[in-house]
């Protein structure tokens, strides 16, 4: 399968001071996905400038005392809605469908344009007959008069009719222009109008085709469908405005894993307005606010809730069993008190696979209970935002890693590591990590390529307290590397006395991989291919990955 290209649009808004990356494969999809993120960004933008012009002009309007002190208890009333809702952020989900409604995603908007109304034909008058009333001169009169005076009246009725009849002659030549006049016009009107409505319906069948197709490729499991699908789930889930509303993801297809990298607000954006008092000796508002652990406590459990959230809702919309497992990293941006510096730390990780999470109890869980029951990674403070190593990280630090659906502008002319000979490629790790660990002081040695047990390097990392015996395996694969391989390194890390046990491929893991590494007293870092491709990059190497060609390459070598 021939390579797709990824369009990428950013989105801003300096008001909100909201930022967003928007990628998919279709550049029509982009712009739309762009467009409506736009437009939701202005309008909550209006919505706010209007509620604080209202606001201001009730203040301003306000002269008697007990009009204030009813507005200082519905600000404290405002603020503990505020605070229930963060409080309840996982509850809040569970009576939403999650699940996307491709119906509702279908514009059915009328053309918008009225039809040109027909002109109603003005009617003839009645033509002016001889023998009409008007025209004749009374029998009676006719036998008193004389002949000549006789004459004279007939001569004056017949003036008349003609005038007459001329008059209604022309009236009609004027109504029957009139008429197609109109009628040329109506007509070129209807025809314009047609042939706007047919573009507009066009344009509609257009946009209504590609969301049926996006739905159909959903259902087929194109991986980069799934990942728009998912963008749409998180998209729809609503969040206070002061929430950063970004995210990254990256879809495996040969695992099923959904790796989702999330920006959690930071401590400082939390609403702290505990209640407002009205003090009518000085005639101004008083107010109080949490104490400074109350917040790091709604802190804390509001981002457990998220993560929590989060996985729930892309669980719950995942119709197609598309996802075994998705990956939470929970990432904050704030400024080092330190240095004054931003900085931006993933300061929690949750991974767990479908069928485990969704034997839990949502609507009974203490959020952070449920995130340490599930192995999630995270300080047992939050809002000390110290940083942890996402248990599964996105491949965005090296674009060249590719599969059937990478991108081909990124690929580079270089080795393919996947199909190495297997000794050069152990060699080649051992040589990595010998790097990797000297610049920090420690020391690897080299073990021999035909050793039992399936080690390929042991490290001894001097750091008094992350250090000591660390046990390497490498895995040129072609395939998902399944939980034996990392249980036969859980094993050899155990027999070896080491504290880490370290297993790289070429490939990626599955989920019982992770699931397996996770919940072992030792430390089991996984390293799939794009997180070798970042190490090799670190240490001055350039490579790539391609799966498929080196499948090609190793049968051709059999």
């Amino acid at each position: 399968m021939a390579d797709r290209a990824v369009y990428e649009i950013e989105v801003k808004h300096i008001g909100l001071n909201k930022y967003r990356h928007i990628r998919g494969t279709d550049r029509d999809i982009v712009q739309q996905k762009a467009a409506a993120q736009e437009r939701a960004w202005n309008e909550m933008w209006e919505k706010k400038v209007e509620a604080e012009k209202n606001r201001q002009e009730r203040e301003s309007a306000m002269q008697s005392k007990e009009e204030k002190r009813q507005l200082a208890i519905q600000k404290t009333e405002e603020a503990e809605g505020v605070r229930q809702s963060l409080e309840n952020t996982l509850a809040r989900t569970l009576t939403v469908n999650d699940a996307i409604d491709w119906s509702a995603l279908l514009d059915r908007t009328p053309f918008p344009t009225r039809r040109p109304v027909e002109p109603q034909a003005a009617s003839i008058p009645r033509e002016p007959q001889q023998g009409d009333e008007s025209y004749q001169v009374p029998i009676g009169l006719i036998g008193k008069l004389l002949p000549s005076i006789r004459r004279k009246k007939e001569e004056e009725a017949e003036r008349l009719f003609r005038r007459d009849r001329s008059y209604w002659e022309q009236q009609k030549r004027d109504i029957e222009r009139d008429t197609k006049r109109k009628a040329e016009a109506y007509a070129k009107a209807l025809s314009a109008w047609r042939a706007l409505r047919r573009q507009y319906e066009e344009k509609q069948k257009l946009s209504n085709d590609k969301v049926l197709a996006q739905r159909q490729l959903y259902l087929d499991g194109s991986p980069d469908a799934i990942s728009d699908y998912c963008e749409m789930v998180l998209s729809n889930s609503v969040y206070p405005e002061f929430f950063p509303r970004e995210w990254d993801l990256e879809y495996l297809p040969d695992t099923r894993v959904l790796i989702l990298d999330y920006s959690l607000p930071n401590i400082d954006q939390l609403p702290t307005l505990k209640s407002v008092k009205y003090v009518a000796a000085r005639d101004s508002y008083s107010e109080t606010h949490l104490s400074g652990a109350a917040v790091a406590a709604l802190y804390d459990s509001l981002l457990y809730q998220i993560s929590i959230r989060t996985i729930h809702e892309l669980y719950e919309a995942d119709v197609t069993d598309a996802l075994a497992s998705v990956v939470f990293n929970g990432w904050v941006n704030s400024v080092e008190k330190a240095t004054g510096q931003e900085v931006n730390a993933c300061i929690l990780s949750l991974q767990v696979s479908k069928p485990e999470f969704l034997k839990i109890n949502l609507a009974a869980v203490d959020p952070k209970a449920c995130f340490k029951q599930l192995k999630g990674v995270g300080s047992s403070k939050l809002h000390g935002l110290s940083p942890v190593a996402p248990i599964l990280a996105l491949s965005k630090e090296d674009k060249r890693f590719v599969s059937a659906y990478g991108v081909a502008d990124a690929i580079l002319e270089e080795d393919n590591l996947a199909a190495m000979d297997w000794q050069d490629f152990e060699n080649f790790i051992r040589e990595m990590f010998e790097k990797e660990f000297a610049s920090s002081g420690g020391e690897v040695k080299i073990t021999q390529a035909s050793r039992d047990g399936g080690v390929d390097a042991i490290a001894f990392d001097p750091d008094p307290i992350r250090g000591g015996k660390i046990v390497i395996q490498a895995k040129r694969y072609t395939n998902v590397v399944g939980v034996s391989a990392v249980r036969d390194l859980f094993g050899t890390t155990v027999n070896e006395g080491a504290t880490k046990g370290i297993l790289v491929t070429t490939a990626n893991f599955g989920p019982d991989a992770y699931e397996f590494a996770k919940g072992k007293p030792l430390t089991l870092p996984l390293l799939n291919g794009a997180n070798l491709l970042h190490l090799l990059e670190k240490h001055g190497h350039k490579a790539r990955i391609d799966l498929k060609e080196a499948k090609k390459i190793l049968a051709d070598r059999m």
